[in-house]
């Protein structure tokens, strides 16, 4: 028998693999069906040739033919690398079982581990006798699955899930690459990026940007539609250059974290947006290579359906090797809306010169490779911006050209692509603090406060004291609120310094700058996550509520639980050590069944659909809420004051609770004493 798909001269393994068939049939009569049910056809992507047509020759029923073995099952890959997934040790593989599929809909079969944990599963989801779903877990959890949708025997889209990921590629040629992302968060979107830059990956990197098909479908047109599309189109093209052209994002750079302050929203009915646009802006995708580590200001994110799409290419922190220009492309003064808005003072002459060398040096800088020619790029722009705020004829233009200059020298000095920009900052800061009037010293506590935040980024090289770095923001933070104490700005200060005093476990201390924030700031988002943050630091021995509605939109209120304990737990989808909770929190709630534990999820993405992804493929068995806002705008979020996450309360049966921030490895210990 030959398969027809060995590779080269190996054709001939088919014999082998059908005395091992014959051995494990246990003298069964099957027929040989079509060579296509088990595998995808990428099979560069495996490792053992003989059990490969083996497989082939398995069908995905019992009731077709005898199952494959363990060890040939476990022989097969993921078609996409990098997937983490459960490998069994050689010593083990003969421990483990293969087993019919237990599902009406579905037949194949799946592989576990002597202790019953699910390792993998093969199945034919439309009754054609060929396996079209392979799937791969972690820990019993599916965290990755080839699909064949299209059912021709080729897998052409791959998911990761659960502790996995969100991320859905579709492979349109059934080449083993991904062509196009239909979901991915913005976390996972810099992960890609990294991994793109890591291997010089042209088509990797292309999947990510944002197609002049998804910035048509987001509702945006005119001259920011043709601008985007133009940007992103450019940055395909100059990848490979930029790509080769440094060597800070090596072979060996393993990508760490995502790092933005909360998305913006470009509202429709804005000039040239016709829907609702949700963006990031100077997103930062953090490294490590070896024993260095680095920062890549990837820039904007856009939403586009369920996927974060790129527009530009990034700025290297580390090395500074810049193909992006500084601004933002939404919200950032100096990006698209900005420039639209400020080209619409068409009546100033002076004002219509300047903002087109504007224009002309953020073309100019985005193809620029060179370092110091982008720093004096960076100086020539802000030069201009300056000369705009001279000529602004009413004091709004010259606070937006002013906050622009901060905001732009700002980015570039985060970025390492303006070295002098810092001291620039320095002087405009205190330039300011020589005028009395108030609309100046708002803009004086702006200015200070992103100089703060620039400086703790620019401190921050491979061999800096970070405890020190710390301890310095952590005293400016203080020194500005009272400077500021006004400020909007000083809100901000304060929740992050009280939140530093919750992580050293100095509640008395966190909670005197929460009251402060909610006395002083009455009204704003700010004194809201205040005061509920006040509500949690004093809740230990007190009946506390929550009230919400549920991600499928009905009212809840955590008092309907009365009489049974209560695990109180804060995720979102882009955190992974929420997502190790969750494990653990199963095995909790299963142990603890008979004294009626109760777990209340309580989910913080900035988009319903995003949640209800995950939790379709990773069921909870337990009440999940949900409300719109994210960390800082969500009523549930606000009304115990949570700013990180993961964050877990205990509350006893009585609805007392217990302890108002609880870890994981804590969990179990405090149960055991609380239902004795």
């Amino acid at each position: 028998m030959i398969c027809g798909r060995c590779p080269g001269d190996d054709r001939g393994c088919c014999l082998s693999a059908a005395s091992v068939l014959t051995s494990t049939a246990k003298k069964k009569v099957f027929p040989v069906m079509d060579v296509q049910t088990i595998l995808p056809t990428q099979l560069r992507f495996h490792a053992n040739r003989m059990w490969f047509c083996a497989l082939f020759l398995f069908s995905a029923s019992p009731a077709w033919a005898a199952p494959p073995s363990a060890a040939a099952a476990l022989g097969l890959k993921p078609v996409q690398d990098g997937v983490v997934y459960e490998l069994v040790k050689d010593d083990q593989v003969d421990r483990c079982t293969v087993r019919d599929i237990d599902r009406s809909d579905w037949s194949g079969w799946e592989v576990v581990a002597a202790d019953g944990t699910m390792l993998r599963r093969f199945a034919d989801t439309n009754g054609d006798k060929r396996i079209d779903l392979w799937s791969y877990f972690q820990y019993g959890v599916e965290v990755y699955r080839d699909i064949d949708a299209n059912f021709n025997g080729k897998a052409d889209q791959y998911r990761w899930m659960a502790t996995g990921g969100t991320r859905w590629g579709i492979d349109a040629n059934e080449d083993g690459t991904i062509d196009n992302w239909k979901v991915i968060s913005a976390e996972e979107t810099t992960m890609e990026l990294i991994a793109a830059l890591a291997t010089q990956n042209s088509n990797r990197f292309a999947a990510l940007l944002a197609s002049p098909a998804d910035i048509e479908n987001a509702g945006i047109r005119g001259d920011i539609q043709e601008t985007l599309t133009r940007k992103a189109a450019r940055a395909a093209v100059k990848f490979k250059e930029f790509a080769g052209s440094q060597d800070t994002v090596d072979s060996q750079s393993k990508w760490l974290q995502f790092a933005a302050t909360s998305p913006g929203l470009m509202p429709a009915g804005e000039a040239g947006f016709e829907k609702d646009v949700l963006a990031y802006e100077n997103a930062v995708a953090m490294f490590e290579s070896g024993d260095r580590s680095g920062q890549l200001l990837v820039g904007t994110i856009m939403r586009a359906g369920d996927a974060w799409k790129l527009l530009d290419l990034p700025v290297l922190a580390e090395k500074g090797e810049p193909i992006a220009q500084a601004g933002g492309n939404f919200f950032t003064p100096g990006g698209t809306s900005a420039g639209a808005a400020a080209g619409s003072n068409a009546g100033d002459t002076k004002t219509q010169i300047l903002v087109s060398k504007l224009e002309a040096i953020d073309t100019e800088m985005a193809q620029t490779t060179e370092v110091k020619d982008l720093a004096a790029q960076n100086k020539q722009r802000a030069d201009v911006v300056a000369s705009l705020i001279e000529a602004a004829t009413t004091p709004e233009e010259r606070d937006t050209w002013t906050r622009q200059l901060v905001d732009t020298v700002s980015v570039a000095v985060q970025s390492g692509a303006y070295p002098d920009g810092l001291a620039r900052l320095k002087t405009l800061a205190k330039s300011l603090g020589q005028s009395q009037s108030p609309q100046t010293e708002a803009l004086r506590a702006y200015t200070e406060y992103q100089l703060i935040g620039t400086e703790y980024i620019a401190r921050q090289s491979p061999d800096a004291d970070f405890a020190k770095i710390q301890e310095w923001w952590l005293g400016e933070l203080n020194e500005f609120a009272s400077r500021h104490p006004q400020a909007p700005e000083t809100a901000q200060a304060k929740l992050q310094l009280a939140l530093s005093k919750e992580f050293e476990g100095q509640d008395g201390d966190a909670l005197k700058f929460y009251k402060q924030v909610a006395t002083d700031f009455r009204g704003t988002g700010a004194a809201e996550r205040a005061a509920g943050a006040i509500v949690r630091l004093q809740s230990v021995g007190k009946e506390v509520d929550l009230e919400g509605t549920t991600i499928q939109g009905k009212p809840f209120r955590l008092s309907q639980l009365r009489g049974r304990p209560v695990v109180l737990h804060y995720w979102a989808t882009w955190c992974e050590p929420c997502k190790q909770d969750m494990k653990r929190l199963r095995s909790l709630q299963a142990r603890y069944q008979r004294a009626g534990l109760q777990i209340v999820g309580v989910n913080i993405d900035n988009s319903r659909e995003q949640a209800i992804a995950y939790l379709k493929e990773n069921s909870l068995p337990w009440i999940q809420l949900y409300e719109d806002g994210g960390l800082e705008g969500s009523p549930l979020a606000k009304q115990f004051g949570v700013q990180t996450l993961p964050t877990m309360m205990l509350i006893d049966s009585k609805g007392r609770v217990v302890r108002h921030n609880i870890g994981e490895a804590e969990l179990d210990d405090e149960l055991a004493e609380l239902v004795k």
